[in-house]
């Protein structure tokens, strides 16, 4: 009998340490996130800034990886004169990644001079969400 209910304490003490692990992992991915901007409303645009911002606070800087992808009409966000240029400055200060299309920046024949200085590039913005995705990061659009 004691055998028997050590037999299930152990068990029980594995199925823990199991679930323990499986939940952490869950964590660990749930604090890689990629943000979509793809529209041209800058009400959208702060609302992405904002959601990057408050994972960050959330979860915290050093625990979290955050990628904003914009691309379509929402390249404007990315100019260099955007209403949204100082909180992308503070964005990417924060540690967050903010990267352009470059087939809307061909498409709307915008050159990289025209661009925020602080950002980094993607060849394809929607590719770029997609291996985002399978790599197993949370996917956001606001």
């Amino acid at each position: 009998m004691k055998r028997q209910i050590f037999m299930v304490f152990s068990s029980l003490i594995l199925l823990a340490a199991f679930c323990t692990g499986a939940a952490a992992q869950a964590v660990s991915a749930a604090s890689k996130v990629v943000i979509q901007v793809s529209d041209f409303e800058s009400s959208n645009w702060y609302l992405a800034l904002n959601n990057a911002k408050n994972v960050q606070q959330e979860l915290g800087r050093d625990k979290s990886e955050i990628e904003i992808v914009v691309y379509g009409p929402g390249i404007g966000m990315l100019k260099a004169d955007s209403v949204t240029s100082n909180r992308v400055t503070e964005a990417v200060r924060a540690g967050i990644k903010v990267v352009a299309c470059q087939n809307t920046m061909k498409a709307q024949k915008i050159s990289q001079a025209d661009m925020h200085p602080d950002i980094g590039y993607v060849t394809a913005g929607v590719v770029e969400i997609m291996k985002r995705q399978s790599e197993g990061w949370a996917y956001v659009r606001p």
